[in-house]
């Protein structure tokens, strides 16, 4: 149980930050500002959490990870459907306080969605999204198998390369879908928004569900073959 509370606050951590930055400072890419702050707020939000939960759950604190983590044969799939309720009530509790504390505080949601995840730099293409989110899902994930292998030896310095991946992929992706790669944090977000009126996140919402899941599940596949045996 205690590693299900750790992911939980782990994805609530990561949306309040990382959507939190996005809502405060926007994504234009007129001001490209915003692009690198968010990023770099997605990205230390996992640093900190992998330090913190990583010897708990191993901080997934996504469940397109965890079901790369599954196809590699790390969790069984009891903790895989555990681990995503777990992510999703901590994505879902984190837009919520984002929520209250924006309307408290009278500040402004830059995104208009909070940090919600869309279309819009695709043309409202969804199948350019989705290719959007199964490439930059796949370089993730491959990113955290590779570091994560038990041949690796990469240290204590796992959930650094993790984090910067993370924001090198947010850095490409922001600009074209608002950068998901993780079903949770585009499904707090959005239902959050739904609640206020904005119907627009959840229409698309399958994409990001879709999309971070089969670029995951590629990425598992091709580090089953390259490496050659699954970890214990």
């Amino acid at each position: 149980m205690k590693k299900y509370i750790a992911e939980c606050f782990g994805t609530m951590t990561l949306v309040v930050l990382g959507c939190g930055t996005a809502m405060l400072v926007g994504c234009d890419a007129a001001a490209g500002g915003g692009y690198i702050l968010t990023a770099l707020a997605f990205g230390l939000a996992i640093v900190a959490s992998a330090y913190c939960i990583g010897n708990i759950s191993g901080c997934h604190v996504n469940p397109a990870v965890s079901l790369g983590v599954l196809i590699r044969g790390g969790i069984t799939l009891k903790d895989f459907f555990c681990y995503l309720a777990a992510q999703c009530v901590g994505a879902l509790a984190g837009s919520g306080l984002l929520a209250l504390i924006f309307k408290l505080g009278g500040v402004t949601d830059m995104t208009g969605g909070f940090g919600s995840n869309g279309l819009g730099g695709v043309g409202d293409n969804v199948f350019a999204g989705l290719i959007v989110e199964i490439v930059l899902t796949f370089i993730f994930v491959l990113c955290i198998l590779g570091v994560t292998s038990s041949k690796a030896g990469h240290g204590s310095f796992g959930g650094l390369i993790i984090g910067l991946t993370l924001t090198g992929v947010h850095i490409l992706g922001i600009g074209l879908t608002g950068t998901s790669v993780n079903p949770a944090r585009s499904f707090g977000p959005a239902l959050v928004a739904l609640f206020a009126g904005n119907t627009a996140p959840i229409a698309s919402l399958w994409v990001f569900i879709v999309g971070p899941f089969a670029g995951a599940a590629l990425a598992a596949l091709l580090y089953n073959f390259l490496e050659g045996k699954k970890e214990k």
